[in-house]
């Protein structure tokens, strides 16, 4: 299961020194549930080389609101911390995997 990602955990996770993908979601989201099997397969498929992660946007308003999250799903790209590609919206795998190659 991707890495559940919080207020509490998510400066941690920032500083793994891995790039990370978080997927900003919620329960009753429709194209979230989408996208949800992609993301547990990429986590599943870069666990060595990368942080593959979810946020709830219901339980951490707070992450959701200090990236600019307005529409769910968004998921985004980070390297050193640094917020470096965002994807809004349902996508096909290829899309994500595109995105978490370029960081590596």
């Amino acid at each position: 299961m991707a890495k559940e990602i919080t207020v509490s955990n998510f400066e941690e996770v920032l500083q793994s020194g891995k790039p990370v993908m978080v997927d900003f979601w919620a329960q009753w989201c429709g194209p979230c549930k989408a996208i949800g099997p992609i993301v547990e397969e990429l986590y599943n498929e870069y666990e060595n080389n990368a942080i593959v992660g979810k946020v709830d946007v219901d339980t951490n308003q707070e992450l959701a609101v200090k990236y600019g999250i307005m529409n769910i799903p968004t998921v985004l790209f980070f390297k050193d911390g640094q917020v470096v590609d965002r994807l809004k919206g349902a996508a096909p795998k290829k899309e994500f995997v595109k995105r978490l190659e370029n960081l590596l």
